[in-house]
C-alpha cells in the first residue's frame, strides 16, 4: 500500500568509471555548495564540463538558486540538474540546506521526465553535515510521496522508479529505504482527509501496514479505560466511523532486549475545537492534528523494516475525533484520568493533552518490569510552539531524561530535524495546579496557546501530572511537532514532513 521509490547505492567513482549502473540512469543531480565550479571533483568530465560552461553564462549558478536543467552529451539521460546551495560557511548553516536542495533537484528532474536519476552530493566536512548524504537521499525520496487518496484514485503524478546515490553503500541504501517506508506511513496517516483517516480507518491501515512485519497490532475499540480520551470522543460516538480507538503497536527484536522505548502519539483525526469551537477559518487543516500518531506509527514501521536489535518499541496511537454536538464534553467538567488524577477541563480545544495523558498512563503501566524504559509523547500539541520557535520541534523532558533528550537533540540536528530543547519550570506546574478542592489539575486556561505565556511548556507539566509520571523515576520526553508537521507550517495543503521519524530512529539505533 505504501509507495516508496527504491534506493541504489553506488561507489563514489561509479560515474567516473562509467559503471553500467550509473550509465543506466537518466539524469545526474548535482547538489553542491556555491560556487558550483569549485565542488565538481568526482564528477565525470562530461558532467563537470556542462556545469562549468553553464556557469560562465549564468551568474545565478555562483550562488544559491533554483535547480537548473542542462543538456549534456555523454551524460546519463543527456541531462544534468544542478542545485547550488549557499557556501555553507556561516555558523548558522545546517544540513537542512542540503535536504532542501536535494528535494528541489529531485522534483525538477522528475518533472523533466527522469525516472532513474543519479544523485551526487557535496557538503562541508564538519560535524553538522556528517549525515548530508543520508539526509539528501531521504529528502529526494520524500518528494516522490503522493497522498494516499491520489494513489487510490490512480491520480498520483508520475514518480521516479529508483534513486541511485553516489557514495552510498548498498547496506546503507537498504536502511534509508526502510526509514522512508516509515516516513511514508507517517505521511499517509497525517495527510489523509478526515474521512479516509477516520479513527477506525487509521486502525485498519495499521493492520495492513504491519501485516507480516512481526509487529503485534492490537486495536482497542472500547476506550472506557481511557477516561480523558473517552471524554474527547463523546460527541463523535453517534457516528459509527468516527468512534474512537487506541492502537497498540509492539515491536520486539530477536535476541536480548537492552532498552524499551514507549511512544504515545496524539491522533486527533479532526479537531473542531469541540464545544470551544474553532472559528474564523481556523478549523481548516485540522485533519493534520493526527501527525503525532502518524510519526509514532512510522517509527515502529521503520524499526521493523530495519530489524533494529536490542530495543523493544511500543507505539500507542490515541485515535479520536474532537467533534461538537449535544454530547460534547465542555469546559468546567472534572474528569478522572486513567491515573486517577482529577482534571478540570479548561478549554475543549486543548484536547490533545487529554488523549496523551491517558496514553502515557498506559505507557507507565507497561514500563513496569521492562528493561531500561524511556517514554515519549509526540504531538501536534500547540500553536505556541510555532509562534515561539518557528520550524523547530519543541522538546522537553523531566530530570530523569535530561541526558537522553540532549542526545536526541544532537542527533536530530544531524538528520535535518532540529529541535529547540527547553526545560520545564516551576511556573508551568503552578499554572496547571488545581484552584479548588474539586480538582488536582487544570488542563488549560481559556486562551489559545499562542496568547499564553509558556504556551507549549506548561502542557508538559499537565502531561507529567495527569499521567501519574511525576514523582516516578521514569525518563519522559515530550516532542511538540506543531510547527514542523507540514512544510511551510501549512496544515491544509503543506506536504507532511515525516518529522521526527528519522531522528527517533537514529536515537533507537544508538547505544546509550
Amino acid at each position: 500500500m505504501v509507495h516508496v521509490t527504491s534506493v541504489v547505492g553506488l561507489p563514489e567513482r561509479a560515474l567516473l568509471d562509467g559503471a553500467p549502473a550509473a550509465m543506466a540512469c537518466d539524469a545526474v543531480l548535482v547538489v553542491v555548495p556555491s560556487p558550483v565550479t569549485e565542488h565538481l571533483e568526482g564528477l565525470s568530465e562530461a558532467v563537470a564540463g556542462a556545469i562549468t560552461a553553464a556557469a560562465k553564462v549564468d551568474a545565478a549558478l555562483s550562488g544559491r538558486c533554483a535547480p537548473v536543467v542542462l543538456a549534456a552529451q555523454g551524460v546519463p539521460g543527456g541531462r544534468v540538474v544542478v542545485a547550488p546551495m549557499t557556501a555553507l560557511q556561516e555558523d548558522t548553516d545546517d544540513v537542512r540546506s542540503v535536504a532542501e536542495a536535494a528535494a528541489a533537484a529531485m522534483a525538477r528532474a522528475v518533472a523533466a521526465g527522469a525516472r532513474r536519476p543519479l544523485l551526487f552530493v557535496r557538503a562541508p566536512s564538519d560535524r553538522r553535515f556528517v549525515r548530508a548524504l543520508e539526509v539528501a537521499t531521504l529528502a529526494a525520496l520524500g518528494t516522490q510521496w503522493a497522498p494516499i487518496e491520489a494513489r487510490e484514485w490512480e491520480m498520483a503524478p508520475p514518480s521516479a522508479e529508483a534513486l541511485v546515490v553516489l557514495g552510498l553503500s548498498e547496506p546503507r541504501a537498504r536502511e534509508l529505504a526502510a526509514i522512508e517506508v516509515g516516513r511514508a506511513l507517517c505521511r499517509d496517516i497525517t495527510a489523509g482527509d478526515p474521512e479516509r483517516m477516520a479513527p477506525v480507518r487509521v486502525a485498519e491501515l495499521c493492520e495492513v501496514a504491519f501485516a507480516r512485519t512481526g509487529v503485534l497490532v492490537k486495536v482497542e475499540r472500547n476506550v472506557e479505560d481511557y477516561p480523558l480520551l473517552s471524554a474527547v470522543a463523546r460527541a463523535s460516538r453517534v457516528v459509527e466511523r468516527h468512534r474512537p480507538c487506541v492502537v497498540r503497536l509492539d515491536y520486539r527484536p530477536r535476541g536480548e532486549i537492552k532498552r524499551t522505548v514507549l511512544l504515545a502519539g496524539k491522533g486527533v483525526t479532526y479537531d473542531t475545537g469541540g464545544a470551544d469551537l474553532k472559528t474564523d477559518g481556523h478549523m481548516a487543516g485540522m485533519s493534520r492534528d493526527k501527525g503525532g500518531a502518524g510519526a509514532v506509527a512510522g517509527v515502529v514501521r521503520a524499526a521493523a523494516a530495519l530489524g533494529l536489535e536490542g530495543v523493544r518499541v511500543v507505539g500507542l496511537l490515541g485515535l479520536v475525533r474532537n467533534s461538537v454536538g449535544e454530547e460534547a464534553f465542555v469546559s468546567d467538567e472534572v474528569i478522572r484520568s486513567r491515573a486517577g488524577v482529577r482534571v478540570r477541563i479548561g478549554n475543549t480545544d486543548a484536547e490533545g493533552r487529554l488523549v496523551l495523558a491517558d496514553l502515557l498512563a498506559v505507557a507507565r503501566e507497561l514500563a513496569s518490569g521492562t528493561v531500561n524504559p524511556v517514554l515519549f509523547s509526540v504531538a501536534t500539541l500547540t500553536g505556541h510552539v510555532y509562534r515561539a520557535h518557528g520550524p523547530y520541534t519543541g522538546a522537553l523532558s523531566n530530570a530523569s531524561a535530561s541526558a537522553e533528550i540532549a542526545r536526541l537533540s544532537a542527533m536530530a540536528e544531524q538528520w535535518a530535524e532540529p529541535m529547540e530543547h527547553l526545560r520545564p519550570r516551576r511556573e508551568d506546574y503552578a499554572f496547571i495546579a488545581g484552584r479548588t478542592p474539586a480538582e488536582d489539575v487544570v488542563s488549560s486556561n481559556r486562551l489559545a496557546t499562542v496568547n499564553t505565556a509558556r504556551g507549549h511548556q506548561f502542557p508538559f507539566a499537565f502531561l507529567d501530572v495527569a499521567s501519574g509520571l511525576k514523582g516516578t523515576a521514569l525518563p519522559f520526553m515530550h516532542l511538540d511537532i506543531g510547527g514542523v508537521v507540514c512544510e511551510g507550517a501549512d496544515w491544509q495543503f503543506g506536504r507532511p514532513t515525516g518529522v521526527p521519524v528519522s531522528s527517533l530512529l537514529a536515537y533507537l539505533g544508538s547505544e546509550a
